[in-house]
């Protein structure tokens, strides 16, 4: 007889990081949503918003909208836009906020192919493990249409660290999965699922291991 104990369980791991993800975000909503974005994060949008108006698009999704401060500036900007969270509290406040906003998980998007012609994702899939890393990839690729266009930011690092992780004075609940890619890593990953256009990082702070890496991706056209 073979042991199973002791044997690692990839989806039960999956469930406990979901369990204390939603813990932790359902307890911070009310408060994110007064939290101001970065001067460097607003240019980003901004130039993506540009970018988008040069091309005429219009539907725009939001995977890991939070409250809905980005999501506030998309449709401010006079684009079509719906927002998706894996948290039920970030939904809520997302949709007083006035906007379209639906609980769904960024590894199984609730849309059919070709919906949307630009997705937005800030700070959300450095939560993901690598098998749930490209299966959002693969989903937001296939609800954007042949040439779409998708700007994606998240946590990384010099050197790969994985686990949870609490940062100092956190007050909302248990620690939450980080799973911190070098630039390599994430560019290849991107690189996979269409013609990486803009890429950039930004150190959280000077000398630190951490860093913000941002890119705009276009998905492959239909002739591809």
């Amino acid at each position: 007889m073979t042991s199973t104990t002791n044997v690692p369980d990839p989806q039960a791991d999956r469930e406990a990081r979901r369990a204390d993800f939603l813990a932790y975000y359902d307890a911070e909503a009310a408060d994110r949503a007064h939290r101001p974005i970065p001067p460097w994060r607003t240019a980003a949008q901004e130039e993506f918003l540009a970018v988008l108006a040069a091309e005429r698009r219009r539907a725009v999704l939001e995977v890991g909208c939070g409250p809905g401060r980005d999501g506030a500036a998309i449709a401010a900007a006079g684009l079509e836009y719906t927002g998706t969270d894996l948290s039920p509290g970030m939904v809520e406040v997302a949709r007083a906020a006035g906007l379209d906003a639906r609980v769904a998980s960024a590894t199984d998007l609730p849309f059919g192919d070709h919906t949307f012609d630009a997705a937005w994702s800030m700070s959300t899939l450095m939560h993901l493990d690598d098998a749930e890393l490209d299966a959002a990839l693969t989903e937001i690729t296939r609800v954007l249409v042949p040439g779409g266009l998708f700007a994606v930011g998240m946590w990384g690092a010099l050197e790969l660290t994985v686990g949870p992780q609490a940062e100092p004075g956190e007050e909302y609940g248990p620690p939450r999965y980080f799973h911190r890619r070098t630039d390599q890593m994430v560019h290849e990953r991107l690189g996979e699922h269409g013609t990486v256009e803009s890429w950039w990082t930004r150190p959280s702070r000077p000398g630190s291991n951490h860093r913000y890496q941002y890119a705009v991706v276009r998905t492959p056209g239909a002739d591809d």
